[in-house]
């Protein structure tokens, strides 16, 4: 009997590769493209630009590049191919039918006159250590969201802390996987700059040698090439860096002026997002399906198929 996993009966929009270990999006295609380009313009560097810097015995230039290329590469493919923090679907038939009950509009006898139309409760207000926050109900996956959870309408999921669904990925950028993307865009960003001052070097030491600014241009093509892209490239790639450096430093306010999950300090907020705590997936892709997931406001919890009418403790939301 083949054994079913939990991947099998996902409901959105992702696909699973490898049994389940891997979850992008139904488009790859801007993917396909980001790591393509990579590849292609670190090789030419490492081929052309590296190898020359090598036979002047300067070895550090090719070792510390090769190593930034390696992290950019790993970061790139743990965005694209984690758990961004998707919230499973109210699987369960009691609860789904519990929630839209709740929520279902009431017609209020009123005398005299018409009856009062009462439209439906789409969201809760909820205080969390002295802070107000609106749990905003979602239709599709019948949860009412936990605070700075959003569907993604590509995806088709609710994703914690969502901050956006990035094509150059080919996934959306949650709870569980930002901090991955932070570092594969400030490492692109380094990786960027190293890549340009190295080629533009080579070329400026050509010319020195040759004494001619267009017969060292004719000679060395691929530096030329690769001084381009990283030009073209430079700008949409710093001004992504700076924006996601200025956001983790807890320098972004809400409408109300504030903003609740700063940590106390630009340290702290930095130190948060890099080197927090790995928080576990709560689709549980590769788990055998066994018992329906219920999810909640704040995840999914495993019961029993023959036990649905108890209660779950709902844990409190951690920040993003």
């Amino acid at each position: 009997m083949k054994i079913k996993r939990n991947y099998e009966d996902f409901e959105g929009r992702n696909k699973f590769y490898c049994n389940g270990l891997i979850i992008m999006s139904n488009s790859n295609c801007a993917f396909l493209i980001t790591f393509i380009s990579i590849i292609f313009t670190s090789t030419l560097f490492f081929y052309h630009d590296a190898r020359y810097f090598c036979d002047n015995s300067f070895f550090a230039i090719p070792i510390v590049g090769g190593w930034l290329f390696m992290f950019v590469i790993v970061m790139l493919l743990w965005t694209s191919f984690s758990d961004p923090g998707i919230i499973p679907r109210a699987k369960s038939t009691d609860e789904a039918m519990y929630i839209e009950k709740t929520i279902a509009p009431v017609i209020v006898p009123s005398e005299p006159g018409p009856p009062v139309y009462v439209p439906p409760q789409r969201q809760l207000d909820v205080t969390i250590k002295g802070k107000e926050f609106l749990f905003k109900y979602c239709f599709i996956c019948k949860i009412f969201r936990p605070p700075r959870t959003t569907h993604c309408s590509i995806c088709d999921n609710c994703v914690e802390c969502f901050d956006h669904h990035c094509k150059m990925v080919g996934n959306c950028i949650g709870k569980r996987n930002y901090r991955y993307f932070y570092l594969f865009v400030v490492s692109l960003f380094f990786l960027c700059i190293y890549v340009f001052v190295g080629a533009v070097t080579h070329l400026v030491l050509r010319c020195i040698e040759m004494k001619s600014f267009f017969e060292a241009l004719n000679e060395n093509p691929t530096s030329a090439i690769v001084t381009f892209i990283c030009f073209i490239t430079f700008w949409p790639i710093a001004a992504l860096a700076g924006f996601h450096s200025y956001s983790i430093t807890g320098k972004m306010v809400s409408s109300r002026g504030e903003n609740p999950y700063y940590a106390g300090s630009v340290f702290n907020n930095c130190f948060k997002v890099i080197c927090g705590p790995a928080y576990p997936s709560l689709i549980r892709r590769r788990e055998t399906v066994s018992a329906p997931l219920v999810s909640t406001s704040y995840g999914a919890i495993q019961l029993p198929a023959n036990d649905t009418s108890k209660s779950p403790n709902l844990p409190l939301p951690t920040s993003c």
